[in-house]
């Protein structure tokens, strides 16, 4: 009788129909099984060669490992994909935060597809130096290019590295063009003067300037603008295009002061809009010129070798510095140091040299 009041009572409530399934259980646990088999090098390197998206992502997550363990199976994937490299145009892309970056790669990765040109963006993000955490958001911001069957985006947290360069970049772009991509664009970070190392590892590199954010004059200072290429002011369409157009007259006069480059290639200065996609053509033309030019005079090749010369130089650096810091005796005296170090009972240069003899003993 209790029951029957409390059921036709306003404040009763009837069991509601349970949700179906939106997944089910034996998809779950297929999905459970497939993160816990990792495919071979073998199968990662026949996937990148065959074009598959999903095995170049893997194999690019699994370079930028910091787990000792994966260096090895990394290494063998690299190594069995070099063969098939060195097939793309690299052109690196930056410019201070608020330039547009991500909107100019956007219409320009569209513009090369429309072109029948497979294009990797590779963006590195920003890391926080408090939180080390990276939004990592190009993808949301290339909203176009994302779902372009001819693109790959591929965002990565730049760490601590100089110039905003992730660590493994070197080796995301070798197998992105063993992938088949034959047009590879870099999105850096932004920094101003930290640029070097993205220099080092692209044929092209575009420098993205605004017009009226007061650096026409202070640009020339920076070491930047000797590394650039090509100038491009973005954002040049309505009531900008005239300001646009001042700029572009300014750091022409600019690129005069810097001595000219082995290549023998001059720098252009251009104006262009992503938004209304103007300008976009004439920068895919810049480009071709100074592939024609390089190639011609073998400068371009001769780039290259210096390249993989710099970068077998910073992977024996990166190496060094990864043995030391994981070496358990050197761990424990570090920490050691470190507290005298901060009580000043000795000075950063000797504790260094401390840890330094012990390591190479």
């Amino acid at each position: 009788m209790e029951n029957n009041k409390i059921k036709h009572s306003a404040l009763y409530v009837k069991a509601g129909i349970s949700p179906p399934e939106i997944i089910s259980s034996s998809s779950v646990e297929h999905i459970k099984t497939l993160k816990k088999q990792q495919p071979s090098s073998k199968e990662l390197v026949d996937g990148i060669l065959a074009g598959n998206i999903t095995a170049l992502s893997r194999a690019i997550t699994l370079v930028e490992s910091t787990n000792v363990n994966h260096l090895v199976k990394a290494n063998e994937v690299i190594n069995a994909c070099l063969s098939h490299a060195n097939k793309s145009v690299r052109i690196g892309i930056t410019g201070v935060p608020g330039v547009g970056k991500s909107t100019f790669i956007e219409a320009f990765g569209k513009y090369l597809t429309g072109l029948g040109k497979k294009v990797a963006v590779l963006a590195v993000d920003p890391s926080s130096t408090i939180s080390h955490g990276s939004i990592l958001g190009d993808k949301t911001r290339m909203e176009e290019l994302v779902k372009d069957k001819n693109a790959f985006i591929r965002p990565s947290a730049s760490g601590e590295t100089l110039g905003g360069v992730a660590r493994k970049t070197r080796e995301a772009i070798t197998l992105c063009e063993a992938c088949g991509y034959d047009t590879i664009i870099i999105e850096t970070v932004g920094v101003g003067q930290s640029e070097t190392a993205v220099h080092s590892m692209v044929d092209f590199f575009l420098l993205l300037k605004i017009a009226g954010a007061g650096d026409e004059l202070q640009g020339i200072k920076r070491g930047i603008m000797e590394m650039a290429d090509a100038i491009v002011i973005n954002k040049a369409d309505g009531d900008n295009v005239r300001k646009a157009n001042l700029a572009k007259v300014e750091f022409n006069r600019a690129l005069h002061l810097f001595p000219a480059k082995k290549s023998g290639w001059t720098p252009t200065t251009s104006t262009c809009s992503a938004i209304t996609h103007e300008g976009i053509p004439e920068v895919w033309k810049t480009i071709e010129e100074f592939l024609e030019l390089t190639k011609g005079n073998n400068y371009f090749f001769e780039k290259r070798k210096e390249q993989n010369q710099y970068w077998l130089l910073e992977t024996i650096n990166e190496q060094l510095k990864t043995n030391f810091y994981n070496h358990p005796e050197i761990q424990k005296l570090l920490e050691e140091n470190k507290k005298a170090v901060q009580n000043d009972e000795i000075s950063p240069f000797a504790a260094a040299q401390i840890l330094l003899k012990k390591y190479f003993k």
